[in-house]
This record gives C-alpha cells, structure tokens and sequence, in this order.
C-alpha cells in the first residue's frame, strides 16, 4: 500500500455503493495513511476501515451538511500544517449530491492541493446499465420533494436531448414516477436502478407508465432514475429564425446561433437554418 500514500493537502475519496468488494487499494491506503478524515458519518467511515481490515491513525472528523461550512477551515488549517487530509461520504463520490463541496471550494479559494480517488458512484452504474442513449446526459442530484415544485423541474427538461439522471427516496418514488409520466408522457422510457451493488440489486426499465404502476407496489432502498432523452422534434428551419435572432442579439455569431439551435431541435440540419435566416433577412 505504501505506492499509494497520500500528499499533504485534501484529497477526496469514493466508497463503495454497498459491495465492499468495489474499494480499491489507493481507498485502503488512504485510510490508513491520512492523518485526519472528515467523513459524513464517523461510525461507518471507522466500519467501512474495520471492513477492509485497514487500521486508523487518522483523528476521525464529521463532515456532513449542517457543519461542513464550519469544518472547512479547521480541514485547510491542518492541509496548510502540511497533513494529508481525506474526506469521505457514506456511500459514492463526495460532492456528488453529499458533502464535501464546501471544503474542496474552501482549498482551492486557499490554493491547496486537492486531489481525487475515483470509485463508485450510482450515477455512472445506473446510465451504464439502464440500456437508455445516454451517451449524453445530465444530473439533476434528488428530485424536488413537493409535488409542485417537481412538475415545475419535469417541465423544464420535457424537451431535454440528453438523458437525466437523478435520485429518489423510496418514499417518493411513486410520486415521481406518476408525476413524470404525466407531465412526460406515459410513453417516455426509463429506468430505475435500486439498491446498486448491494445483494437486492435491481433494474427495471420500461416506459414511465409502466414503471410509475409498478412503483405502486413500494419500493425499498437506494434509487438512481434515468430518463431517456426527448424524441427529436420535427421543425421547419423557417420556424426556427425568431429563436437564433434572439441568440444573435445577444451576442452570439451568426453561425454558432444556427448550429446551437439545431442542435436543440435535432432534426434540423444548421445550414438549412442558416440560409433560411439569411432568406427571413431579405424578405425582411
């Protein structure tokens, strides 16, 4: 393990899922080797080194969302001392929708070093294994909790060309699910992905009616969404015009305007657009 020691400075660290058999040898050393670690939780973090049969020297520090801002100096002080400080999350990759923001901020603002130990995380598991396009895609972290405020954020991606990822409670699930294929449609695909890595694992994907039924059931665990991306929209370029001028106007070049709304419309090639703006020009 001494190939892997750490530097003076923050370096971040991602945690198994729940299959203990994910950790890596850099996640072993860096327990064992860092001289303080700010975990979301102190008593899983000292299991989890329990776990992998790995001995703590390190002082143990919470770092969770009602004292990090606090903490952050206390963790920059004692990487300015010149100590190898690690911050870990329950489960995934800290800052991901868990702690540990505030503090990277706090050492970069200060210019100390940071670093990274990548591992798990449910968001890459779950679009890797939902059989969605999701060469392209988005992550929105927990859907919104009220029912108001969550067909506000489905409205605002309904048109969206890449696939969303995001996490639910299993309170909610069902709720989402309802609202998603209401203000979706029923017949937008997803997935759902529960309990990653851990023994109940399940996927299931399917359109969003069907999936907001099943959810009906109840559901347990942790769960990771995917939303397939929007079905292109067939449009006329000369419908597009009033939306790359408005791109024009404020400030962005003629061409790179075209191309952007295309895109965004998908089945629109830029040059047509392009021509037919100079046409809407001259008629003008």
């Amino acid at each position: 393990m001494s190939d892997y020691r750490l530097s003076p400075g923050i370096t971040l660290a991602a945690t198994p899922l729940g299959n203990i058999g994910d950790a890596s040898d850099r996640l072993r050393a860096a327990l064992a080797d860092a001289d303080v670690i700010a975990a979301e939780d102190t008593r899983r973090a000292r299991a989890l080194a329990a776990a992998l049969e790995v001995s703590v020297r390190a002082k143990v520090v919470s770092n969770f969302d009602h004292n990090e801002d606090g903490r952050a100096a206390e963790l920059i002080d004692a990487a300015r001392a010149g100590q190898k400080v690690l911050v870990v999350t329950d489960a995934g990759m800290p800052v991901v929708s868990d702690p540990g923001l505030g503090v990277i901020a706090a050492a970069h603002d200060a210019g100390v070093p940071v670093s990274c130990i990548p591992g798990a995380s449910a968001v890459t598991t779950a679009l890797a294994l939902s059989g969605l396009s999701v060469g392209r895609f988005a992550f929105d972290g927990f859907a919104p909790r009220k029912s108001g405020a969550r067909r506000s954020w489905l409205e605002s991606i309904k048109t969206e060309r890449r696939a969303v990822v995001f996490f639910e409670s299993p309170h909610r699930i069902a709720a989402t699910l309802a609202d998603a294929a209401d203000v979706l449609g029923g017949d937008r695909r997803a997935a759902v992905a529960r309990e990653l890595t851990k023994t109940y694992e399940e996927i299931r994907r399917g359109d969003l009616a069907e999936l907001a039924q099943w959810a009906q059931e109840g559901l347990r665990g942790e769960i990771t969404v995917v939303l397939d991306a929007a079905p292109a929209r067939t449009s006329d370029p000369a419908e597009l015009v009033d939306e790359v001028e408005a791109l024009v106007a404020e400030g962005t070049r003629l061409k790179d305007a075209c191309r952007d709304i295309a895109a965004a419309h998908g089945s629109t090639k830029h040059r047509e657009l392009y021509q037919a703006v100079l046409a809407a020009r001259q008629n003008a």
